[in-house]
Parts: structure tokens; sequence; C-alpha cells
């Protein structure tokens, strides 16, 4: 038997991913629960899948994931999306879904139905997302990984896109996550080291609409599998270590095809007048701990305080200095934490920009 208990066993596994499934697939049915975090159960279905509409809705106790109470525990999963499986390989999946509540309403942690319903009404501006996703890897006992135990690494410097042994830790890790990603279908764009050591980042998109944050949670999904091989924990906190180290954000790159086109800089500017007007509602939901995180320091805004300006890494959002000298392009909200949700911020954001729906 292997020394560690919590480092899988991939070796021993791998001759049974060969066996013949006899026809059938297994589907991972995956969703987010009650702490902002992903769950996931297989079933079989009969024969490959070709269509969404192919899969069967599902159930789970809410219960035990703070989703519904112990006397009305049923929670229904309707898949939205899914994806090849890099795990299972074959024509096995990775099945992406909705919450829902058995009187036929979505559940209370069912952010994607709304931001699904704003996507649609608004898709004339063609709206597209592309997120970057700062995380940290942490060993068994919750220290980012390759820290000294009990103690810290040298200041921050050496470690943003950082190379070799002492300022880059789990590469193994993000290369693993990388493949996976592009094996299914995720629109992963690139990845790179961060500025403090042990934390990372990948971006997703540029995706349209709703399939941005579709995308952004299977990743994130992808990350934390991929992880469990290596006996590592991910953390999405803001601000997982105090003091003098830079947070985690989700930094979410928006544009349209009003800002797209010649003349561009127009909308953007009105967008940023919208972004101001409801710079509170807005960070009601881009994450919890983000005050922590934004203090004006570590490539931050301030927490309190709306601004916006060309290249600039200290503003609540950032217009690329290619953009601004083009007269048209996207716009990077820089406010949003690394554990907020994708549904949420896009959501917001059309709504800002376009209106709500009823």
């Amino acid at each position: 038997m292997a020394e560690s208990t919590i480092i899988s066993n991939t070796e021993n596994l791998a001759k049974y991913l060969k066996l013949d499934q006899k026809g059938a697939i297994m589907a991972e049915y995956i969703w987010i629960d009650g702490q902002n975090w992903i769950r996931s159960k297989s079933r079989t279905i009969k024969k490959p899948v070709k269509s969404v509409d192919e899969l069967p809705e599902w159930n789970f106790d809410g219960s035990s994931t703070e989703q519904a109470p112990g006397d009305n525990s049923d929670v229904y999963l309707r898949p939205v999306a899914f994806y090849p499986d890099p795990f299972r390989l074959g024509d096995n999946i990775l099945v992406l879904c909705e919450t829902w509540d058995s009187d036929g309403s979505p559940n209370k942690f069912n952010y994607r139905h709304e931001a699904a319903k704003l996507m649609e009404a608004h898709a004339k501006h063609h709206f597209w997302f592309g997120l970057e996703q700062e995380y940290t890897l942490l060993n068994e006992v919750d220290w980012p990984y390759g820290w000294p135990k009990g103690g810290f690494p040298g200041a921050q410097g050496p470690y943003y896109c950082g190379v070799g042994t002492g300022r880059v830790y789990c590469r193994d890790i993000v290369e693993a996550h990388y493949k996976a990603c592009l094996y299914s279908g995720i629109a992963i764009s690139g990845t790179n080291a961060e500025v403090m050591p042990a934390q990372w980042e990948f971006q997703v998109g540029p995706c349209e609409g709703i399939d941005l944050g579709d995308q952004l949670w299977m990743s994130r999904f992808l990350l934390a599998r991929v992880a469990e091989e290596f006996g590592a924990k991910i953390s999405f906190h803001p601000k997982p270590i105090p003091g003098d180290w830079n947070g985690a954000g989700l930094h979410t790159n928006v544009s349209t095809d009003e800002t797209r086109k010649p003349g561009g800089m127009k909308a953007i500017e009105a967008a940023m007048k919208k972004l101001e007007a409801r710079h509170v509602e807005h960070m009601e939901v881009y994450g919890e701990g983000n005050a922590a995180r934004m203090t004006g320091k570590h490539e931050t805004a301030s927490f309190d305080k709306f601004t916006y300006g060309v290249a600039n890494r200290g503003s609540s959002v950032r217009i690329p200095r290619a953009c601004a000298k083009e007269g048209c392009g996207y716009f990077e909200d820089r406010r949003p934490a690394s554990n907020a949700d994708p549904y949420r911020i896009t959501g917001m954001i059309v709504e800002t920009l376009c209106g709500g729906v009823e």
C-alpha cells in the first residue's frame, strides 16, 4: 500500500480504466452546492450521448449540501452541458447541471438560471467574457505548497511567471490541469505562476454569454479532481495568507459588439459610468472575503471606491493600453475575488450595462 492516504493510486487504477464497458458510458453529474463549491456523483448511461437532451434528470440529498432542509431534501439535477471526461476517457462524460427544487423553482443557489435569462434577453450585444482564475495550492495542513513548515519563503518578486526550483511549486498539477481542460473542450487560453509562491492562474475564454460560466465552473472541477491525484488542496480564498502577500482574484474581461467596433471607446466609457453607479451592488456578489484583498495595495483598488484607468492595475477597472490606442476593444473588471461565482459576475455586468429582466 502507498504510504499516503490522500494521494490517489493512479498507477493501480490505470488497468481498470482499460476495461470494456459493454457499450455503456459513465456520466459524472456535477453541480454547485450551498458552499459555492462543486459536488458530483456518477451514473451509468446505456449508450454514448450526442445531445444534452438525452441525459436524464437526477436528484440528490440537498440537506447534505446546504441546499435543502432535511424534511424536504430532494434537489433535482437538470443537465445543461456535457464535456469529454479526461479521467475515464472513451465515451465517458462530465455533465454540468443546474439545481432545482421539488416545486419546480430554481434552487436558491442556482445562479446560472437568472444569468442565462439575462444573457438570452441581451443576446444581440454578443457579450464576450474572459476570466482569469487565480488560486493557491495548499498542502494537507492548509499551508501553501512548498512553503517552509510554519514559516515563509522569500519576499515576493521572483515568483510571478517564475521558472526554476524555489521559484515555482507544483507545476505538474498545473500542466495536468491544462491538458485536462483542452481534452474536455474547455476554452482555456493560458496559465502562469502568480506573484505569491504556490499561487497560479489560468484563463478561460473568450466565450459568449452563459458559456463562460459553464466552462469556468467545469475548469474548477477539473482542477480540484487533478489536485486529488497529487494530494494537494485548491484554495480560491481571495486572501489566503494575511500580510504582505498578493491576494487572488477572478479578473473579468468584457466586450460587446459596441465596444469591439471602431470608436468603441465611447461604449467603454459609457460602461464605466454605469459600473460606477452600481459599485456597491457589484461588490455584494463579487466574492466573500474580498475586502481583505482589495486594500489598494498588491495590485488592487479600494474595496469601497470605484476607479478606472488605462493600463492601471491599481484601479477597479483597467482599460488595456492597446484598446485605448486603437479606440476599441474590451475592459477588465479587476474587482471580483477568486471565489466569486462566474454566473453572478457576468450576470451582474450584463444587468448593469443593459438592464434587468422580469
